[in-house]
């Protein structure tokens, strides 16, 4: 399972139990693994973290998908760390190849714009000010 991509502890224990192995093996396994540097949470954070952004994604989903893997806020938040500009150049990156450059005229455009945003995980203080401020 490792061989394909980096999993967390959580999600290994789910597969391998559904897989029927006993929970004391499953944790000795996990130990060893995660022992040889095989199995390591914050290499997927980073790689996760990484690839989720590139893909267009906010910070909010991206911590919510890592913590539904079963990653600590300790592992996640330091690869989330940017400031508040950096986040607002993503989220224009994000908006402008949905929906190309300029900012909406009317509200129920830009209602329609700030959910999309909103669904892909940016904060809406950040979405208002881009769509509101930034025009």
């Amino acid at each position: 399972m490792l061989a394909a991509r980096d999993h967390s502890r959580l999600e290994l224990r789910r597969k391998l139990a559904v897989r029927g192995f006993a929970p004391a093996a499953v944790d000795a396994v996990l130990e060893r693994l995660s022992g040889e540097g095989l199995l390591s949470e914050s290499r997927l954070a980073e790689a996760y973290v990484a690839e989720r952004l590139a893909k267009g994604f906010g910070p909010l989903r991206v911590r919510e998908e890592l913590r539904r893997k079963g990653l600590a806020d300790e592992l996640i938040e330091p690869h989330l760390h940017y400031d508040t500009e950096q986040w607002l150049e993503r989220l224009a990156a994000v908006h402008d190849k949905r929906y190309g450059p300029g900012r909406p005229s009317d509200r129920k455009e830009q209602a329609r714009r700030a959910r999309f945003l909103a669904s892909r995980g940016f904060p809406g203080e950040l979405i208002g000010r881009f769509l509101l401020h930034d025009g």
